[in-house]
């Protein structure tokens, strides 16, 4: 390692989940999970595993993925991908209960895409993993009900089978692998093999994705024998650090070994802030480990997560820097923003007129398990601000337009501009456990066709204001409670995002919202150089013009 210089956690700040990580000679390439967003399945690559260029999204088409009436928290479930001989494989779980398919591969040769259609796998359960042996032959590592019998909810088990790469079809005998480390342990999921000095080792997280995740690990001689667990395990969790750690529940690992010989892993781990509230959901992190005796020790000395860590010994790497503002000059969207379920194509253009986004109000909303018209990226820090100039000319009182920062249909803000009469009406809508309310309304002296909206958060208190000439400022409505947007009020496996919004509350609309810009800011000095620049490889195209 490189002790001259210090990497700084999370590496990938936000909405992150269920990382997972492998090395192509000098190249390292990273997905996560994205649960009911579009696209799916960001992947990024990085030569130092600190800074990350994200270079696509694997799953790109509505035929990849299919989202139908998901939940904020369903859909996709820990991708974990792996290369072998001139293919990248990605394999996850849709657990969207409209879709005909659970657990699926998808291969590109080049990582920045496009990535195959679906092969299906008849296999049971969530967390697939690929392991590659030496001999060739591939093997499927997932996690399912106890095959003998579960006794209780989330008493898995792990196991393994031959995957035959011609026809990706699951072949020969199931083996189940492990149970976990602990005696009545929950949950033992998000597998993942290695081969190293003739053991196989099985990493895996148990005790769920909550305070008390933790990393355990196993080892066999063989892929059809029982594991047998390390004495020490768990060997990673901060759930012994008690509740007001600033760095909370640890797991959900991969692991890579560089050209240099050193060892890391990647996990999730979320930051709590304002008591046990973690807005962000579920980030990226990156810590050290050695192997002691044939097993690993995290972060040797230590044994948590850290802020700050040496940086690896690799050749620098320059992540290339997202700029704060999206002026919607090209047409096509940064590979980082983000749809609820399948778009709608025909609701978005940034051609019919350029340097806006043109978004048709949709009869669905946030509130809704529907496909709204909503573009958004992911909430970074506990300290931001969002901002976006709307040009909109309802027609009728029922359509409304603005930005909004968005937990799940169940919990949500939103500052939307609307009509009554011969005004502009300004509203603050709460959804807090399926309740939409109007916490505020403020209706202005005239239609003003153009508005400043503006959302600002100063660690778990919310700011909306706006502008009626893009200089003087109004706040609607300030010391709005974040609190209800986090993990622990509202429950699932997301992260906050926050993005544009437009919506004709179940009814049809031939009105189009403009938006000029959409800029977000914020306390973390990583977001600028943590994602990738509108000459990335791979987009999601806007199909139709209004």
């Amino acid at each position: 390692m490189d002790n001259k210089k210090t990497g700084m956690n999370p590496i990938l700040p936000g909405f992150y989940p269920d990382p997972s990580i492998c090395r192509v000679n000098d190249d390292y390439y990273l997905v996560t999970s994205t649960f009911a967003y579009f696209p799916g399945v960001p992947i990024f690559h990085s030569r130092d595993l600190v800074h990350w260029n994200q270079i696509g999204n694997i799953l790109e088409r509505k035929e990849q993925l299919p989202l139908v009436n998901a939940e904020t928290s369903e859909g996709i479930f820990a991708p974990t991908l792996r290369y072998h001989d001139g293919t990248f494989y990605m394999i996850t779980t849709n657990v969207t209960p409209t879709n005909d398919i659970n657990n699926f591969i998808v291969t590109a040769t080049d990582p920045a895409g496009p990535w195959s259609d679906p092969y299906p796998l008849d296999s049971a359960g969530i967390d697939p993993s690929l392991f590659f042996d030496d001999d060739g032959k591939c093997y499927y590592c997932g996690t399912q009900n106890r095959r003998e019998g579960s006794r209780y909810f989330g008493d898995n088990e792990i196991y393994i089978q031959e995957l035959d790469l011609n026809t990706m079809k699951l072949v020969g005998e199931s083996y189940p692998a492990w149970h976990g480390a602990l005696r009545g342990v929950e949950w033992p999921e998000g597998p993942h093999i290695y081969k190293k000095d003739g053991y196989y080792y099985l990493l895996i997280s148990e005790a769920g994705t909550g305070h008390n995740h933790a990393v355990s690990i196993a080892r066999s001689k063989s892929l059809t024998e029982p594991f047998t667990g390390h004495k020490a395990n768990p060997i990673f969790t901060h759930r012994h650090l008690g509740y007001h750690y600033p760095i909370v529940n640890v797991g959900h690992p991969d692991i890579v070994e560089t050209q240099n010989g050193e060892w890391w892993m990647v996990c999730l781990a979320s930051r709590p802030r304002g008591g046990y509230y973690r807005n962000l959901g579920r980030e990226t992190y990156l810590v050290p480990f050695i192997w002691e005796d044939g097993w690993p020790v995290i972060n040797p000395g230590k044994g948590i997560l850290e802020d700050t860590f040496p940086m690896p010994n690799l050749p620098a790497y320059e992540a290339k820097e997202i700029p704060a503002k999206e002026d919607f000059d090209t047409d096509t969207l940064s590979l980082h923003f983000m749809y609820l379920r399948n778009p709608k194509e025909e609701n978005y253009s940034l051609t019919n007129r350029p340097g806006y986004l043109e978004m048709k109000p949709d009869a669905d909303t946030l509130s809704s398990k529907g496909t709204p018209s909503y573009v958004c990226q992911r909430q970074l820090s506990f300290d931001f601000t969002a901002e976006t100039k709307l040009s909109f000319s309802p027609a009728v009182e029922n359509e409304q337009a603005g930005i909004a920062i968005y937990q799940s249909q169940s919990f949500n803000y939103q500052l939307l501009a609307g009509k009554k009469g011969d005004a502009t009406v300004l509203s603050l809508v709460k959804t807090e456990r399926d309740k939409v309310t109007v916490l505020k309304e403020e209706i202005l002296d005239a239609l003003y066709p153009d508005l400043t909206l503006r959302i600002t958060e100063n660690e778990q208190d919310l700011t909306f204001a706006y502008s009626v000439d893009g200089k003087s400022e109004k706040i609607l409505a300030d010391k709005v409670d974040a609190r209800i947007l986090s993990t622990d009020v509202a429950g699932g496996f997301v992260g906050n995002t926050i993005g544009l919004y437009a919506t004709s509350n179940g009814k049809d609309s031939n009105t189009v919202a403009a938006f000029d810009y959409f800029l977000y800011e914020d306390d973390n000095k990583k977001v600028t150089n943590r994602l990738e620049t509108k000459d990335s490889l791979s987009r999601i195209k806007f199909l139709a013009d209004l």
